[in-house]
């Protein structure tokens, strides 16, 4: 009973909280403006995006096996990137257990020792961690003006044209704060029990400690630099689908980027909400119309997430053939 209670408010509260934050955001949204903006896409443009988004997916997959391959454990490829598509699927609907769910294909699907598997990730997770820094480090510097603005005006007082009251910006910045603090004591929770289980962290820490041994250090970071610049261009193109936005320089883009980023940190499904008022923000900041702004957060942030369920969909599908195939 008590398990079934936490994954039901693990599933449940971050779900509020992104379905909370939208109602504040879109409350005086004029939803059939959508159609008109969905009938002024290009096609060309939202099908690049999508390519560069899959391709994130596939290279992080890839260099997932070249940091388990120091401790002799080598999935296939293949498994390794559906592993990937689940993971990011499994977090539309409880965030954060995407990184369970990627080892328990492994596990099941090559037998690769989920407490190794799962030590690789804490490095992966450093190293996104780092690369994170840097682009936020870059994009800042040189978006310095417009950074400040951001700062000073959102959630404390709004742009002429902003969607939101000052007391709606604070009540989405304490939201976001109390989920942030809540997934923090989870995690603390958990590494505690795991620290009574001394065969388990033993074989943790070999995991985290694998890329000291790896062969192909230079291929892992040319993979992690092409994971963020695919993440990049998958929403710096989305600028080329709609009008309002074709005109905006790739340092927005790069600023914008950034900003999302850090928002989806909040753990509702996808960063629903604190995604869409960091982008529609800086949109306003711009130039961009609160209306437009709006219209392009919600339907890029729709499609992408639509993107990342059907990949996880087509991954259960192939492991399922693949698991038929391997018992004929």
């Amino acid at each position: 009973m008590k398990k079934i209670l936490n994954i039901t408010l693990k599933t449940l509260l971050p779900l509020l909280l992104g379905v909370l934050i939208l109602y504040m955001i879109y409350d005086d949204f004029d939803f059939s403006q959508l159609w008109g903006s969905l009938k002024e896409i290009d096609l060309f443009w939202f099908a690049v995006s999508t390519l560069f988004g899959i391709m994130s997916h596939v290279l992080r997959g890839w260099r997932w096996r070249l940091s388990l391959a120091p401790l002799g454990l080598r999935p296939e490829a293949s498994v390794s990137v559906y592993s990937i598509f689940v993971a990011y699927a499994a977090n539309l609907v409880i965030p954060r257990v995407g990184e369970v769910s990627r080892c328990v294909v492994l596990e099941q699907y090559n037998r690769i020792p989920f407490a190794q598997s799962l030590g690789t990730l804490v490095t992966e997770r450093l190293i996104d961690t780092l690369m994170v820094i840097l682009i936020t480090v870059a994009a800042v510097s040189m978006q310095w003006t417009m950074f400040c603005r951001f700062i000073g005006e959102a959630g404390i007082k709004a742009p002429e044209e902003s969607i939101f009251s000052s007391m709606g910006g604070w009540a989405i910045i304490l939201l976001s704060t109390l989920a942030i603090i809540t997934l923090l004591l989870f995690l603390v929770r958990k590494m505690a029990f795991w620290k009574k289980i001394r065969s388990f962290i033993t074989r943790f820490t070999t995991g985290l400690l694998s890329l000291l041994k790896m062969q192909n250090k230079w291929l892992f970071i040319i993979e992690t630099i092409g994971i963020w610049f695919c993440y990049f261009m998958q929403f710096y193109l989305c600028f080329f689908c709609f009008p309002f936005s074709s005109g905006l320089s790739v340092f927005a883009g790069l600023l914008l980027f950034v900003a999302g980023s850090i928002a989806v940190v909040v753990p509702t499904p996808n960063g629903a909400g604190p995604w869409h008022f960091a982008v529609i923000s800086i949109m306003i900041l711009y130039g961009v119309s609160s209306t437009d702004a709006s219209v392009f957060a919600l339907i890029v942030h729709s499609t992408q997430t639509l993107l990342v369920a059907l990949l996880g969909i087509y991954a259960l599908i192939m492991l399922q053939f693949k698991k038929q195939s391997t018992k004929n």
